[in-house]
């Protein structure tokens, strides 16, 4: 091949690096058709989120007529395990089974949960809404299990299938593999959203049961899929497990590199902050803005636009050096925009307000979890990473939990006490309670940002990781 060709080809192939995403992240050993395999769990994982926090909560409370209260509560269960996710890629680590699989196991029993959460819930949902029936207290249990088992099994298999790719992975590889994993999990809602808006457009009780049994199915068949021959048997490992340090010893030696327990707390209420409103922006829209089944569902998308966009230009950011503590105050100043547009919308009756505001959140959150991810990539040493990753995991997943649950709980209170004329005529209005969890949701936002200031002003020796080096530069 003459010098002029070699130098065509290599212009090609940097072409196709830029416009194809994550191009060059395969490796010999790992190629891109296996990676793009084993990121299939992901896409079983986004599914059931905006099952959970998108269709069901608005079918719930709009159409079954299931109090908010109930239904943020029902919501919030499956973050009961969230504060587990680091204990559970520390046990995965350095599990022993008789193949000497580590990350399989953890997988192969949270896709069971999923799965049989997702086989009672429809039939449970349906008889907790039928408050004449005489069993409908076991709709109440029936519905919370489901809930639970959903929940459990959807942060085991995340949980240990992260950990499983940077396994695979080289160790040059290992963050951009992660990164790619984040934006199929993104895609995979953004397609479930558009997917299950669709199929419930005429929506029935029925037709409820199909799609979410379908959901079931799914889930088992794309994480099968996925772990096909991706973790070799190891008979080594199996005759000479490693030894597990203590999860406190490790916890306390990440918390003390400085910043770590500032930058949770960021994390913690800035994401408490994005996401109070889950339970609530479905059902504001249906209830105050009278958008159907599958216009709310769609939100969901507008959500996952924003964040894959938000994606894109942190990578532009941070690919110049830009400090990731200055890009999530930047998702948050976005948020403060997001949140007074959905606010507005009621008053101005404004359908697209409405959209923009839901999409902007979805551009602040990315905002703030590109930083604060980055930033905790950063904190991480001594080959302790993949822990860094989990505690942020765990910390802004427990905060979600936390937040939907007081979202729902807030607004039930407000909107009776707005009823009830305690704040004046002029607040007599179903938007009341709504517009309460709004603001509440700026001020969570606010304090995280005065929080974040040292971390903004604080001008460390030590470069902060690049976006090539975790991958997001790949997504320009």
């Amino acid at each position: 091949m003459s010098r002029q060709e070699d130098q065509q080809l290599l212009v090609w192939r940097q072409f196709v690096r830029k416009i194809l995403p994550f191009a060059d992240v395969a490796s010999v050993d790992f190629p891109l058709d296996r990676l793009l395999r084993l990121s299939l769990f992901q896409v079983s994982v986004g599914m059931a989120m905006v099952l959970l926090t998108g269709t069901l909560n608005r079918v719930m409370v709009v159409e079954l007529g299931v109090p908010t209260w109930l239904v943020a509560t029902m919501v919030a269960l499956p973050l009961v395990f969230a504060p587990f996710r680091v204990l559970i890629g520390h046990r995965s680590d350095y599990h022993h089974s008789a193949f000497g699989l580590r990350r399989v196991p953890y997988i192969w029993m949270g896709s069971m949960l999923q799965f049989g959460g997702f086989a009672i819930m429809p039939f449970a949902l349906l008889l907790l809404s039928d408050t004449a029936n005489a069993l409908n207290g076991l709709g109440h249990v029936g519905a919370a299990l489901a809930f639970l088992l959903v929940g459990a099994g959807l942060h085991i298999t995340q949980t240990a299938g992260l950990a499983l790719a940077t396994d695979l992975a080289p160790a040059d590889k290992r963050p951009r593999v992660v990164a790619l994993l984040y934006v199929t999990l993104l895609l995979g809602m953004l397609f479930s959203a558009l997917l299950f808006g669709q199929l419930l457009k005429n929506f029935s009780q029925q037709l409820l049961i199909q799609v979410i049994q379908g959901a079931a199915v799914a889930t088992l068949v794309l994480n099968v899929v996925a772990l096909w021959k991706q973790e070799a048997i190891n008979p080594k490992r199996a005759a000479a497990p490693e030894v597990r340090p203590p999860f406190m010893q490790t916890w306390r030696t990440f918390i003390q590199g400085g910043n770590a327990s500032r930058l949770l707390i960021v994390v913690g209420l800035g994401t408490a902050g994005f996401t109070m409103q889950d339970i609530l922006l479905e059902p504001y829209g249906g209830q105050i803005l009278h958008l159907t089944v599958s216009q709310t569902t769609a939100l969901t998308a507008l959500w996952a636009v924003g964040t894959l966009v938000a994606f894109a230009l942190a990578a532009h950011f941070l690919a110049r050096g830009g400090n990731p503590y200055r890009l999530s105050a930047l998702g948050m100043f976005i948020g403060f925009a997001a949140f007074s547009a959905v606010i507005y919308a009621a008053s101005l009756e404004s359908i697209w307000l409405f959209r923009t505001g839901a999409g902007l959140i979805g551009f602040g959150a990315g905002m703030l979890s590109v930083g604060t991810l980055t930033a905790a990539m950063d904190l991480a040493e001594e080959g302790h990473s993949g822990f860094a990753l989990g505690a942020w995991g765990a910390v802004s997943a427990t905060s979600s939990g936390i937040a939907v649950a007081l979202g729902g709980d807030l607004r039930d209170v407000f909107s009776s006490l707005a009823g009830s004329g305690i704040f004046g005529s002029a607040l007599i209005d179903p938007a009341t309670g709504y517009i309460f969890v709004y603001s509440l949701e700026i001020l969570l936002l606010l304090g995280a940002l005065v929080i974040s200031i040292p971390l903004v002003l604080h001008r460390e020796s030590r470069k902060f990781r690049s976006s090539e080096e975790i991958g997001l530069d790949q997504l320009q």
